[in-house]
């Protein structure tokens, strides 16, 4: 077990855990370690009141009917949407209301997908691929944002480029300037990879692809609940993020869009909400963000939202993401001592963030996750929604290991502690 010393935080922790119902709940009949936050974040109180709240007192439909009720329900979505594009550094005219960030994704694809063949106005143009044109995207990225665009480059004729990760877990910098070229249309990548934890660079990959004029995509979702993130600033034409990794309810994400970029794209999904004119022959669309949010919106879920990130604010995102430091630190060195165990992405001196995937040698991963769940500790099993990554490591399942807010060292000190009696327990020799 690791004794690596944890360095003081602006955080009162005490407090911080006493904000989450469930973590005083038991599993199994021990304390319950979470230390799977990057598949989905735990919620403080003030997220659950903020949901119940709006389902109690002011429950209507937004943007729709003039009565008090509804007035009342329109300004809290739209304050929540002020709210949390403020989170990400962007005005609330370049957020769009998604069910989470692989609707995110996919709105962004089947859009461009839109321009393709001709669809939207004239500006929409620059967006569509023809035949031969190439879309890069990464060796480590998440399925939601890789199938999307197979799925683009098989209706348009698109070639499928991505960028290779050397064998400590870094994109190959040096490939990527040779593989992103005159014909590189769209770029998307992962700010943090949900297996490697490491921090990839966003800006060297942006000034790759805005020197060939292509679209850069960005999936935030590891990395806006834990480092402090300006979307505008990254210089990334679209980014995405899901609500439920930041504290936030299910069923509701952002899509960010530079303003030039969400006007200039047409529609995805079509139908109320979004429209301004209606004939029986055709239709005139809304400006963004509306154009992209037809039907029925998460209302209560956006309000929920916002209250995940005032509760963020709160803490403040510098000592969220100094606190989850230490966290990253003492459990890799706590890993790297116990034998038997091969950590994906141990790159010396990368910027990460409180996540670690790894394998145990003669133990499969779903075995591991038994066997720390009986001891109360809660970790993702499995390829993580990774399987072209986890290939190139020739694995097929790793153990994960990831940490928020709430997380204390000594929950790092008891997976640490119930994973070293792991081999023995299955008869694999030291």
């Amino acid at each position: 077990m690791s004794s690596a010393p944890v360095p003081a935080t602006a955080l009162d922790l005490d407090a911080v855990r006493a904000d989450f119902p469930i973590l005083g709940e038991h599993v199994n009949g021990q304390r319950l370690v979470y230390l799977d936050s990057g598949a989905t974040s735990q919620k403080p109180q003030a997220v659950i009141d903020a949901e119940v709240a709006f389902l109690t007192r002011a429950n209507s439909a937004v943007h729709r009917g003039a009565h008090t009720l509804a007035a009342e329900a329109t300004e809290l979505f739209e304050d929540a949407r002020t709210t949390v594009a403020g989170f990400v550094g962007a005005p609330p005219e370049q957020l769009v209301w998604t069910s989470g960030a692989t609707a995110g994704l996919n709105l962004a694809a089947y859009a461009i997908g839109n321009a393709s063949v001709g669809r939207g106005a004239p500006e929409s143009a620059r967006f569509a691929l023809r035949p031969g044109d190439e879309i890069v995207v990464t060796e480590i990225e998440h399925h939601a944002n890789l199938i999307p665009w197979q799925e683009l480059a098989t209706r348009t004729g698109a070639v499928l480029r991505h960028i290779p990760v050397h064998d400590d877990g870094t994109l190959d910098l040096d490939a990527a300037a040779g593989i992103i070229g005159e014909r590189t249309r769209v770029v998307a990548f992962t700010h943090v990879s949900n297996v490697l934890g490491i921090v990839n660079p966003v800006t060297e990959l942006v000034a790759l692809a805005q020197s060939v004029g292509a679209v850069t995509v960005l999936d935030a979702c590891q990395s806006a609940p834990h480092l402090p993130l300006d979307l505008p600033a990254l210089g990334v034409d679209l980014a995405v993020f899901s609500g439920h990794k930041m504290l936030g309810p299910y069923g509701v994400g952002g899509l960010y869009g530079r303003a030039d970029v969400l006007e200039a794209l047409p529609p995805f999904l079509t139908g109320g909400s979004m429209i301004t004119t209606v004939t029986l022959d055709e239709a005139e669309y809304l400006p963004p963000p509306q154009r992209f949010e037809a039907g029925t919106q998460p209302v209560s879920q956006a309000i929920a939202l916002a209250a995940a990130v005032r509760y963020l604010d709160r803490l403040g995102m510098p000592a969220v993401h100094a606190h989850e430091k230490a966290l990253e630190a003492r459990m890799g060195e706590g890993l790297r001592a116990l034998p038997g165990i091969r950590l994906l992405g141990d790159a010396p001196d990368a910027e990460r963030v409180g996540l670690w995937a790894f394998d145990v040698d003669g133990v499969h991963a779903h075995d591991v996750g038994q066997f720390l769940d009986a001891r109360g500790v809660a970790v993702r099993v499995g390829h993580h929604c990774a399987q072209p990554l986890h290939r190139r490591f020739g694995l097929t399942a790793t153990v994960r290991a990831s940490t928020s807010v709430y997380n204390t060292a000594d929950d790092v000190d008891v997976f640490l502690d119930a994973l070293s009696g792991v081999r023995s327990f299955f008869g694999v020799s030291a």
